[in-house]
């Protein structure tokens, strides 16, 4: 999908279009393309959440939040882009604190507990939703901001507008 196809379907959030009132310098192009290929290979963000083990999720999230501070660190303090990423390893932490939480830390074993019943799997997935909904959000900012043209799974995680039939 090219970029401008993604913005037509966005609805309730206001970005500002490549080329029309804001033209992002070359380096922040780069990193936006950089995020958006890492991110491409994340299932804990697309797949579908009963493949997912809880362990891996929370290994590939810490992953995600470290490559997201490692590319910061080339951003102005003023960049846009700096500030959605900011806001990705914000979600991120979010989901973190959560899911790590006594809930699912089995301290004797220093691990997660994979047996969490189902008032644990629920609150499990309302907490892997929450990060997919508001990083697919996050997404379609950098991808209409930069000029991306995309496509993949993660497009899954964008909010796209359903036309009424």
């Amino acid at each position: 999908m090219t970029f401008k196809e993604i913005a037509n379907k966005l609805t309730g959030f206001s970005i500002p279009i490549f080329g029309v009132s804001w033209t992002p310098a070359q380096l922040e192009i780069n990193v936006a393309k950089k995020v958006i290929l890492f991110l491409e290979d994340k299932r804990v963000l697309y797949v579908v959440y009963e493949l997912e083990s809880p362990q891996h999720c929370i290994t590939s999230v810490i992953q995600i939040r470290e490559f997201l501070t490692t590319q910061m660190f080339d951003l102005g303090d003023k960049s846009e882009l700096a500030h959605i990423l900011r806001a990705m390893r914000s979600v991120c932490r979010k989901f973190l604190d959560s899911v790590q939480g006594q809930y699912y830390f089995d301290k004797g074993r220093g691990r997660i507990d994979h047996n969490l019943g189902m008032g644990g799997e629920l609150h499990f997935y309302n907490a892997m939703g929450e990060l997919r909904a508001t990083i697919g959000i996050l997404i379609a900012k950098i991808i209409v901001m930069h000029g991306l043209n995309f496509e993949g799974d993660l497009i899954n995680i964008i909010p796209f507008e359903i036309p009424d039939n």
